[in-house]
């Protein structure tokens, strides 16, 4: 793999066809240093958010330990990092993922959200002695989305007299109980913890169980374009007061789940300008590829020319971008700040793409081939080092 200083060095010397994902896996390991320094229990890594070895590299060497997967081959792959611990964390599984995870792969904590997922568990946990001893079970709940850019309580959790009923019933079978939740993708505020924690409260009242562990999920924001969220500290700040008024055992055993917060900044994207018609740049990757999420959920990225020096008269106006296929979806709106002089043949860096874009990319029109590289400067746009601490500070 190839380093270089910056994009602009990058492009200077290989002038790129194909659109290149860049890796920062110094900033990966200072956001994983920071969650570790200041989050007070165990920080697992959301695999699905991005899984280049150089970013689980950089992860693991900043001393992060434990990983939540959400599929036998997130799995397969996660249990080749020396000493890490694996949380299956997805509310359904299916019976061979479970079976496998358990007896091949030494997992025993698992997530779940309904009666007949925690019997899957318990038969497919069996051993020649019976039934497992040693399950570590979340019930996952459903907790009010909260000024998240990206809701998630629709699909999985639980809520009400059935989640009390399912904490009694996996009391019974688990060696330890815990509750998990999500409070959205991108949440911007730390409020969204406090309700949530409030709703763990009233549930284990509810259900009178001793809880064992609990998983504040993740939800854990970045920093974009018109996407200033609250300082991590408040976030961590927030759940720790919730925390403090649970009914739970003294030594509740607290862990978190951020996939964006540690790798979004770790990863940027060069892609070439292929046409320009007005304020439409036509480019040569898109919504099938790393930038799917500005395609689909009007995400915006920071964005700036390189290769080239724009005159000082070159203001910056907004564009839109569209991808290479041939279909009229692979379209970012953004609107996207860039000088006024781009032309067909410049290159642009795309920032802090690393949280999904490379893992939702697909070769849709045969496109979705990438070069890639490291680079040594700073991403972006970030949440992190000293510029960041003065800003939480003002904040």
């Amino acid at each position: 793999m190839e380093r270089y200083a910056s994009a602009a060095e990058l492009v200077a010397a290989r002038k790129p066809e194909r659109p290149v994902v860049c890796a920062r896996p110094h900033a990966a390991a200072r956001a994983a240093r920071w969650f570790i320094d200041n989050f007070p229990g165990d920080v697992a890594y959301a695999y699905k958010a991005n899984s280049s070895v150089f970013l689980i590299g950089a992860l693991f060497g900043a001393g992060i330990r434990h990983f939540d997967v959400a599929s036998l081959p997130e799995i397969e792959d996660a249990a080749t990092i020396p000493g890490a611990h694996l949380h299956f964390m997805h509310p359904v599984k299916s019976r061979e993922a479970i079976n496998r995870a358990y007896h091949e792969h030494g997992i025993r904590s698992f997530s779940l959200d309904t009666e007949d997922e925690l019997k899957k568990i318990l038969e497919e946990t069996r051993g020649p002695e019976g039934v497992a001893r040693d399950l570590v079970l979340f019930v996952r709940i459903v907790v009010p989305a909260i000024n998240s850019r990206i809701p998630l309580e629709r699909k999985f959790g639980t809520t009400g007299q059935k989640a009390a009923r399912l904490l009694v019933k996996a009391r019974q079978v688990a060696a330890e109980l815990g509750i998990t939740f999500h409070v959205g993708s991108q949440t911007m505020t730390p409020d969204a913890y406090v309700n949530a924690l409030a709703e763990v409260q009233r549930l284990i009242g509810k259900a009178g169980v001793v809880v064992d562990r609990l998983d504040v999920g993740g939800g854990f924001p970045s920093i974009y374009p018109g996407m200033q969220p609250a300082p991590l500290k408040r976030f961590i700040a927030a759940i720790e007061e919730g925390v403090n008024k649970l009914p739970v055992r003294e030594n509740v055993r607290l862990m978190c789940e951020p996939g964006r917060a540690l790798v979004a900044e770790a990863e940027t994207l060069i892609v070439r300008v292929e046409a320009r018609r007005g304020n439409d740049l036509f480019i040569n990757d898109g919504g099938y590829g790393v930038l799917f999420d500005a395609a689909h959920l009007g995400w915006i990225y920071p964005a700036r020319l390189i290769g080239r020096v724009a005159a000082k008269a070159d203001a910056l106006i907004p564009y839109e971008l569209w991808g290479p296929t041939c279909d009229s979806i692979d379209h970012m709106k953004g609107p996207f700040l860039l000088p006024s002089c781009v032309k067909e043949g410049d290159y642009l860096e795309i920032g802090n793409v690393g949280a999904y874009g490379r893992a939702i990319a697909g070769d849709f029109n045969g496109y979705g081939k990438y070069e890639e590289a490291i680079l040594d400067d700073e991403p972006m746009m970030t949440m992190y080092g000293d510029a960041a601490e003065a800003q939480a500070l003002l904040g």
